[in-house]
């Protein structure tokens, strides 16, 4: 019986990030789990042992090129392998455009850009020294498509994600290693609660009225749960997805068609 193989998920503390840890899991991946907040993960680590699988739990600041170095030493030498980076940590910021200070615009660039260029470079450079094939999937958004009034620079953060991922498949495809990335839509997520009550505090409109106009446009009726996208994202971490690469795609029940 062969090894099992390993991923390592960033953010994987609740939300998206949650589910894709469980999916892999599921899948018979032994699974890195990257957050800045311990005590969620360790949680999601007893989810992934009762599944029959390994985790192993590292805290670290994914906008910090070191931390997301060691994140994946560290879960290379505690599971035995890599085999799979998925860098789906990141922030929403709901400001309109002439309100964003440099220190938001600083810390959500260093988060939803930087971390994912580090994990990009960290993953590709571990990938080649084990001499092996590698995916790399990254999380853009429908904002990496269409970019939403009042989360001008957010919208800023997920077309830079879909441009890395382009450019880092023609960099490393001779190597082997596949990077795309998924875009989610409206999800059912504490993310989306909190962009939902800051619009509100924004507009005027009640909590929750915002999140109820977003989901009436959408042609699949409904919003999507974070298991939706883990489905999309274990997909391009198998064999099945090995002659995609560069791309970035969306699963948002229609509401956005590219």
């Amino acid at each position: 019986m062969t090894n099992a193989k390993v991923a390592l998920v960033t953010g994987s503390g609740q939300g998206i990030g949650r589910a894709i840890a469980l999916r892999l899991a599921k899948d018979g991946f032994n699974t890195g789990l990257v957050d800045i907040k311990k005590g969620k993960v360790e949680t999601v680590a007893r989810e992934i042992e009762a599944l029959g699988r390994k985790a192993a739990i590292h805290v670290a600041d994914t906008s910090r090129q070191d931390e997301v170095y060691a994140a994946i030493d560290h879960t290379e030498k505690a599971l035995g392998g890599f085999d799979v980076m998925i860098n789906n940590a990141g922030i929403a910021q709901v400001n309109p455009l002439s309100d964003v200070t440099p220190e938001e615009f600083n810390r959500i660039v260093q988060i939803n850009i930087a971390g994912v260029l580090w994990g990009i470079q960290a993953a590709a450079k571990k990938f080649i020294a084990r001499k092996q094939k590698g995916k790399i999937i990254s999380a853009s958004s429908i904002a990496g498509y269409e970019g939403s009034a009042m989360l001008g620079v957010y919208s800023a953060t997920k077309f830079a994600v879909r441009g890395l991922t382009q450019a880092a498949a023609k960099e490393y495809g001779h190597a082997g290693i596949t990077v795309n990335a998924y875009c989610p839509g409206i999800v059912s997520t504490d993310m989306w609660t909190e962009i939902d009550k800051r619009l509100a505090a924004i507009t005027g409109a009640p909590i929750g009225d915002t999140l109820v106009e977003y989901s009436r446009k959408i042609p699949l009726g409904r919003i999507q749960e974070p298991e939706d996208i883990a489905n999309l994202v274990a997909f391009l971490a198998s064999e099945d997805s090995d002659y995609i690469t560069g791309q970035a795609i969306l699963t948002t029940g229609g509401l956005v068609c590219r």
